[in-house]
């Protein structure tokens, strides 16, 4: 799904097209290889221009916009936006603070 202020607009291949949600790794190591060439600046600018747009998209909507309704299957949109924001990012920390202690 692509969003317009909260709606869908065209149906895409959620998680990405080619892959299922049980091939997160395969899609993260195409997401190293896609932006490969760009620079850590040009990386923090555009995480900073993506999350600065889904503020304002969950700005723009209420409670029951984001968690009254199915909007991917069985999950809402609410949901879905931890799913795939926050939840990668406590992943990745735990991984990272596992990884440390090793050392």
């Amino acid at each position: 799904m692509h969003l317009r202020d909260g709606k869908r607009i065209e149906d895409i291949a959620f998680p990405a097209e080619g892959f299922t949600w049980n091939a997160l790794g395969t899609l993260a190591q195409r997401f190293y290889a896609d932006y490969a060439e760009l620079g850590m600046d040009d990386l923090l600018q555009r995480l900073e221009q993506a999350k600065e747009q889904l503020l304002a998209l969950i700005d723009s909507l209420d409670d029951p916009q984001l968690y009254g309704q199915p909007w991917y299957t069985h999950y809402t949109m609410g949901r879905m936006i931890q799913l795939n924001t926050s939840s990668p990012y406590a992943n990745a920390r735990m991984r990272l603070r596992g990884w440390l202690k090793t050392l």
